[in-house]
């Protein structure tokens, strides 16, 4: 069942890899929603070794919208508040 579930998750982050950026915002906010619950199955059935190997993939993966929402939730200043509304 893992297997089958981590099979879903990968080929549906990569088929919203391929959609416009204005269409990814949503279904990617699920799939890392998603993602630690799957890495922590991972962990559980294979081993730390797996699912440290499970993190990095993820981390590697989702480093710009983690670094977005770390920096959203520290208060720090982020690329959207950055950027001037053109009038």
């Amino acid at each position: 069942m893992l297997i089958y579930a981590v099979a879903i998750w990968v080929f549906a982050a990569t088929i919203v890899a391929l959609l416009p950026m204005r269409r990814q915002f949503v279904p990617g906010v699920v799939l890392l929603a998603a993602a630690p619950f799957l890495i922590a199955w991972v962990g559980w059935v294979y081993g730390w070794v797996a699912g440290l190997l499970a993190l990095a993939g993820f981390v590697s993966m989702f480093r710009n919208p983690l670094r977005y929402f770390y920096k959203k939730f520290r208060g720090q200043e982020t690329q959207d508040q950055k950027t001037e509304v053109p009038k």
